[in-house]
This record gives C-alpha cells, sequence and structure tokens, in this order.
C-alpha cells in the first residue's frame, strides 16, 4: 500500500508526519511511505489514497474518510494557511471532480502531537486499513 505523507519540512508544526517516515517504514515494511508535494500528481498513486498529514484545530489523531463529491466539498479551509494546505485541497476537489479519484483516507495528525504519541496512533490505524 502506498500512503502519501504531506508536510512542510520547515515548519516544526507542520513536519512530524515527514519526521515519523522512518518509525512507519521500519513498522510496516510492506508499505511505502511517499512525501510528496500536494501540487503533485496525486492521482498516480491510485483511486484510493490514504493520505497522513497535520491539521489544524484538531486535538487528537483521527481518520477522515472522502467518497462523495459531498465530502469532498466539506474540506474547509483554516483561516491561517500555507500554500500546502491550500494545494491540497483544492487539488483533492479537483480530482474528485474529475472522476481521477474515488475516495481518501486521511490520517490528520494534530499540529501539537508529540511523536511517540502520533507514532502509535497512526500505526494503530494503519493495522485497521
Amino acid at each position: 500500500m502506498n500512503i502519501l505523507i504531506f508536510g512542510n519540512p520547515l515548519l516544526p508544526n507542520d513536519n512530524l508526519p515527514i519526521r515519523l517516515i522512518p518509525d512507519l517504514q521500519n513498522l510496516f515494511p510492506n508499505h511505502n511511505f511517499i512525501h510528496i508535494d500536494p501540487s503533485e500528481n496525486i492521482e498516480e498513486y491510485g483511486i484510493n489514497l490514504t493520505i497522513i498529514d497535520t491539521i489544524q484545530d484538531i486535538n487528537k489523531i483521527k481518520i477522515i474518510t472522502l467518497k462523495t463529491h459531498e465530502d469532498f466539498q466539506k474540506i474547509v479551509l483554516p483561516k491561517s494557511l500555507s500554500m500546502h494546505d491550500f494545494d491540497l485541497s483544492i487539488n483533492l476537489k479537483l480530482l474528485k471532480k474529475l472522476n481521477k479519484i474515488d475516495s481518501v483516507k486521511i490520517i490528520g495528525v494534530p499540529m501539537e502531537a508529540e511523536q511517540e504519541y502520533a507514532l502509535k496512533h497512526i500505526a494503530k490505524i494503519i493495522r485497521k486499513l
């Protein structure tokens, strides 16, 4: 399984998913954890995507499943955001509208999450996928 990792390596509150890649790869050697830019052709990784990304204004790790066009329209852009967040949101909505992707599972990581906590809970979610 390919799991796409998003985050800005230059921002401490947005790079935890990137820092987790080596640990996740060790725990799940049969999966590919791919750090990717949100404006790249993410549809090349399949029609049902799994993503790990930092999400603003959540307090625990959670999974968000997007399947219908209505689900994708609920993606809300926070008031303060980087171009990274804007690009991913727009890209996902556009790819769904063009029928390039069917569904997306986003494993959302709080901006303030500790590394050990995040690794433990993300691993639990991946085992259930």
